[in-house]
This record gives structure tokens, sequence and C-alpha cells, in this order.
């Protein structure tokens, strides 16, 4: 455990980060899914719709360092092609 108060101050603020990062993670592969699904159901207007929210999703998170540039460029690259392949 931490025994000074600088460390257990960082102690506290990893568990605040902790906690955001979860949640914005989530909402990452949540906004993910639901362009699948309609990908899935063949849904082109609302896929384009979910994409374009997705993608900004994502940039948000990249521009945070949730995730890494390069893992961002691969999602956006997968589901465009999804969506793509509806036409």
């Amino acid at each position: 455990m931490a025994n000074t108060a600088q460390a257990k101050k960082r102690a506290r603020q990893a568990e605040v980060h902790r906690a955001r990062n979860a949640g914005q993670r989530t909402e990452l592969r949540s906004r993910i899914k639901k362009v699948r699904a309609a990908i899935a159901a063949k849904d082109k207007s609302a896929a384009q719709l979910a994409f374009r929210d997705a993608a900004s999703v994502i940039d948000r998170m990249t521009g945070k360092g949730l995730i890494h540039k390069n893992t961002a460029a691969r999602y956006k690259s997968s589901l465009n092609q999804g969506l793509r392949a509806l036409a």
C-alpha cells in the first residue's frame, strides 16, 4: 500500500482514471457493435449514420490516448469496408 502522501494521491487518481477509461472504452465498443449490427441487417442508411458516430468516437478516443492511432485506423477501415460492401 502507498505510504507517502504523493503515492496515496496517485493511487486515488489512478482509480478515477481507470473508471473513466472503462466507461469510454465501453462507449467505443458499443458504437462499433451498432455499426456491425446495421451492416449485418443490411440497413445501409442506419449503417452510415452509425459509422459516422463511431468514427467520431474512435477519433476522440485516439486523441485522448485510450487507443493507438493504428488501432483506430484499423477499426475505421474495417467498418468502412463492411459499409462499402452494402452498396
